[in-house]
């Protein structure tokens, strides 16, 4: 069982690497590891432990972007009931996009989940994975740089004055097929699912700040969803089980709200190059001293 303090630490830690392009799962994984904690990913309690928390960050995310979220829906409906998804819809065309881009990850999620936790929930391939994440976020800042300049030398101009959402709705459907595709990586311990959104974002050609925004809006429903699948077995445990949850998803949610304001402004001037370099470190550390 864990302890309330292990829970409040876990819940706290789950909160903010779940948002920050860290691996929340690779993080849960490793650091009881690191701490020498007797705590196995596969146990009931600490999946029903992670259902809650992952419910908590969810929720904060959609209170968030609560107004987005409410523009999306009525977009999504005015199509529906037009038959057609308006060019001059930009909410219309965005809720589209962040339904087709979570269908690859929702799909392989529910087929294959169960077997890559059986396969990868070790702190060892966490740590592995932590330094293929480093190198994803390298990969994300070196191409998107590389593709800029070829950009500013054909002499193109960024959209100006549109807003962040207007901005994403720009997107083709196959680009956020390519983006929704990109979330199936975060099924591994240890590759992030922000990083890993944000980084096809940014291939698409989108600003860190925007590749953020769309990774927040892709993120609510797949965590939303995979975490109320698994809300009956939670309740249903009760007792001390339920008690750690609760605590841990409190925790989560506090955690997850600073963690979002706080990446919102990072994003504006920032790159991906400092978690790049901190996956890595912390894969090699976790690498060396974990046997």
């Amino acid at each position: 069982m864990l302890s309330p303090f292990q829970a409040v630490i876990l819940g706290l830690l789950q909160g903010v690497t779940e948002l920050f392009p860290i691996s929340s799962l690779g993080h849960s994984i490793l650091l009881p590891g690191l701490f020498g904690w007797q705590i196995s990913a596969n146990a009931a309690n600490v999946v029903e432990f992670l259902v809650a928390t992952h419910f908590a960050t969810a929720l904060v995310l959609f209170f968030l972007y609560w107004n987005d979220w409410m523009r999306i829906i009525r977009g999504i409906f005015r199509s529906l009931v037009a038959r057609e998804v308006r060019e001059d819809d930009a909410y219309a065309k965005l809720g589209w996009l962040l339904v087709i881009g979570t269908i690859p990850a929702g799909i392989v999620g529910l087929v294959l989940k169960d077997q890559v936790t059986a396969i990868f929930t070790s702190p060892r391939s966490a740590a592995f994975f932590l330094i293929l994440n480093g190198i994803l976020l390298f990969a994300a800042e070196f191409l998107r740089r590389r593709g800029r300049r070829r950009k500013e030398v054909a002499g193109a101009t960024d959209a100006a004055g549109a807003g962040a959402d207007a901005r994403l709705a720009k997107l083709t459907w196959w680009q956020g097929t390519k983006i929704g595709f990109m979330q199936i990586l975060a099924l591994l311990p240890g590759i992030s699912r922000t990083g890993s959104t944000m980084t096809g974002g940014l291939w698409t050609d989108l600003s860190h700040e925007d590749a953020l925004r769309f990774a927040f809006l892709l993120a609510t429903p797949i965590i939303g969803a995979a975490a109320l699948l698994e809300l009956p077995g939670l309740l249903a445990a009760g007792g001390a089980i339920l008690q750690d949850a609760v605590l841990g998803a409190v925790a989560a949610g506090i955690a997850a709200y600073f963690s979002a304001k706080f990446l919102v402004r990072y994003f504006k001037t920032n790159t991906l190059i400092p978690f790049a370099v901190y996956c890595a470190a912390i894969g090699i550390i976790g690498l060396l001293i974990i046997r």
